[in-house]
C-alpha cells in the first residue's frame, strides 16, 4: 500500500533528521578528540589496534552521515519542486511516504549508539 503524508510533515521530519545528523557529527568530533588523547597517552599495541579500529569506524560514520544528508536533501528538493510547481493548497497536499529514509535514519542511530557505547567502554578502560 502506498501511504501518503502531507508535504510539510515530511519537510518537518527532514529538518529533524538533519538536526540529528548535525548532533552526530559533533559527537563524532568529541569522540575523535578523546581518541586522539588516548593515542597520545598510550603506545601499547592492543590500545593502538583499538585506536585504529575506532578511527576507521568514525570515518565510516562520517561517510554514512554524508550519504544520509544527501538522500534527505534530494528528497527535500523533490518536495520543494512539488510545492513550487503547484503552490495552491500545498499545506493540504500529500505525497508518497518515505519509509526507506526513515529506516535508514533509524538504523544509523542504532549503529551509532552501539559504536558510542563500545567507544565509551574502551575510553573508560584507557583513562
Amino acid at each position: 500500500m502506498n501511504t501518503q503524508t502531507p508535504i510539510f510533515t515530511q519537510h518537518a521530519e527532514h529538518l529533524e533528521w538533519l538536526n540529528k545528523l548535525l548532533f552526530y557529527t559533533d559527537d563524532l568530533m568529541i569522540m575523535q578528540n578523546r581518541l586522539d588523547e588516548i593515542a597520545k597517552k598510550s603506545k601499547e599495541p592492543d590500545v593502538m589496534k583499538s585506536v585504529e579500529h575506532f578511527q576507521n569506524q568514525f570515518k565510516i560514520q562520517h561517510e554514512q552521515i554524508d550519504i544520509l544528508k544527501h538522500d534527505i536533501n534530494a528528497h527535500e528538493h523533490i518536495l520543494f519542486e512539488n510545492v513550487e510547481h503547484n503552490p495552491t493548497a500545498s499545506y493540504h497536499r500529500k505525497v508518497p511516504e518515505h519509509p526507506e529514509h526513515r529506516q535508514k535514519v533509524e538504523r544509523f542511530e542504532e549503529l551509532f549508539a552501539s559504536l558510542r557505547k563500545e567507544f565509551m567502554n574502551f575510553a573508560a578502560k584507557c583513562m
